[in-house]
């Protein structure tokens, strides 16, 4: 649902028909971008949670992985191609990178 240009301030959005698209889409994308970086957290704080082996935690290292995945995909459709930080900030195991294709 787009809003209306006058809702958002001047100084952020411009009052053009395309400029209050950009801007709306850019938000948009922010908001997806937050929310795959926190399904990621999450489903990483829970495969590090685990202690065991076996079925559930493959089941904890693929979620991590789908979610990392994701994220980066985000990452990467909002222009930032690096991410050498994310993966420190995060201590996004080698498991996990390793489903991702690093070597």
């Amino acid at each position: 649902m787009l809003r209306s240009p006058s809702s958002s301030s001047p100084s952020r959005a411009p009052n053009t028909g395309i400029g209050a698209l950009d801007y709306e889409l850019a938000e948009e994308m922010a908001a997806v971008l937050g929310r795959a970086g926190r399904r990621a957290e999450e489903s990483l704080d829970r495969l590090a949670a685990h202690d065991g082996e076996g079925a559930e935690r493959a089941n904890l290292l693929r979620e991590a992985a789908d979610a990392v995945y994701a994220y980066f995909i985000q990452r990467e459709l909002c222009g930032m191609k690096r991410h050498d930080e994310v993966v420190r900030h995060l201590a996004i195991p080698r498991a996990v990178l390793v489903r991702l294709g690093a070597r």
